[in-house]
């Protein structure tokens, strides 16, 4: 009897902690996601960063922020009320395209948990950038191309892909890259059809077809000079929190890809596809930064996407539940360190 409550006792402690709450596919979930991301993210509404301007930032990014500067001479805040909603938007459709491929044995919050969370250890990662904007795409990108086995209009779908990529880089230039995810993600997907590839590489082209006849019809053909793609090492300077962060995020992604690995064989085939895409995604999201004329953290953003996923199984999976408890609290503290003591 004893053991027994002790053990009734250890579940529902379990179903008050932050990872328990979102373990549980509970449709309240999503209104305790937003105080989530609002509690830390609050320093982000505290001292708004505002937004600037980089050399890989695309002509509609650009365009819009010096919009927004006019339209707002004095508020910075309203970018960080646009990188929040952002945030969240992406984290919502992170984590229904994880449910509805049932990449986890069972549905939940914790994909969208832990991409707020993640997004939350570096400044550049919550701030305003054409990054970020991009990342709004690629997580669709993603999305869609886990559901090409079975789609009817495959072809619409394709287009739509290519689409989408095109539009990522007409706001952040090194989104390009992501072609690579996409003729990959064809090739797992379907059977090898060129018309069909054909249709995706339209798609992408398509952006850049009507951005050069409005450059010809606006007379500013020639004054326009291309994109500098420079191949670079990436620099990190950072403080010795944000190492911390890092070596945290490796520990829970290493735990997390054991676990995905652990289960795989369980899975069906288009689950299997589906973590297939997704590291891919990671390795994609990777070779960003070196083709990147912005030496800047804020470039690796895009990796923020697939980590969260394995972290997401990292929570999720171990049946020592102090462990995602450490982990969470470890991250948290570490937000809060910079935050508000650090910066």
């Amino acid at each position: 009897m004893r053991t027994f409550a002790h053990g009734e006792f250890l579940i529902k402690l379990n179903t008050l902690t932050v990872t328990g709450i979102f373990k549980a596919n509970n449709p309240s979930n999503n209104f305790f996601l937003l105080l989530y991301g609002l509690a830390i993210k609050l320093y982000l509404f505290l001292q708004p960063p505002g937004a600037q301007l980089h050399p890989s930032d695309a002509p509609l990014f650009s365009s819009m922020v010096l919009w927004l500067q006019k339209l707002f001479p004095q508020g910075t805040l309203i970018f960080s009320l646009l990188a929040f909603i952002l945030i969240f938007i992406q984290a919502m459709l992170l984590n229904k395209a994880v449910n509805d491929q049932r990449m986890l044995s069972k549905l939940n919050y914790l994909p969208a948990m832990a991409y707020l969370l993640i997004t939350s250890l570096f400044p550049e990662w919550y701030a305003f950038s054409s990054a970020l904007v991009a990342n709004t795409f690629l997580i669709w990108v993603w999305a869609r191309l886990c559901t090409m086995h079975n789609n009817p209009h495959a072809k619409s779908g394709i287009f739509n892909i290519g689409l989408a990529i095109g539009l990522a880089s007409f706001f952040y230039y090194p989104a390009i890259i992501f072609t690579i995810l996409f003729i990959a993600g064809i090739a797992i997907t379907r059977a090898f059809r060129l018309n069909e590839w054909l249709i995706g590489l339209i798609g992408i082209l398509t952006p850049f077809y009507f951005f050069g006849a409005w450059l010809f019809l606006s007379g500013q053909w020639e004054m326009y000079r291309l994109p500098i793609v420079l191949f670079t090492v990436p620099v990190f300077i950072q403080s010795a929190w944000d190492w911390a962060a890092l070596i945290l995020i490796a520990l829970t992604l290493m735990l997390g890809f054991y676990f995905v690995q652990h289960h795989f064989r369980r899975q069906v085939v288009q689950t299997r596809k589906s973590w297939q895409l997704l590291t891919l995604y990671l390795v994609v999201a990777a070779l960003v930064p070196f083709v990147n004329a912005k030496n800047s953290f804020g470039s690796w953003i895009l990796m923020a996407v697939p980590i969260s996923v394995f972290a997401a199984a990292a929570f999720f999976y171990p049946e020592r539940k102090w462990f995602a408890t450490i982990i969470h609290w470890g991250m948290v503290a570490i937000i809060v360190a910079v935050a508000y003591f650090v910066s």
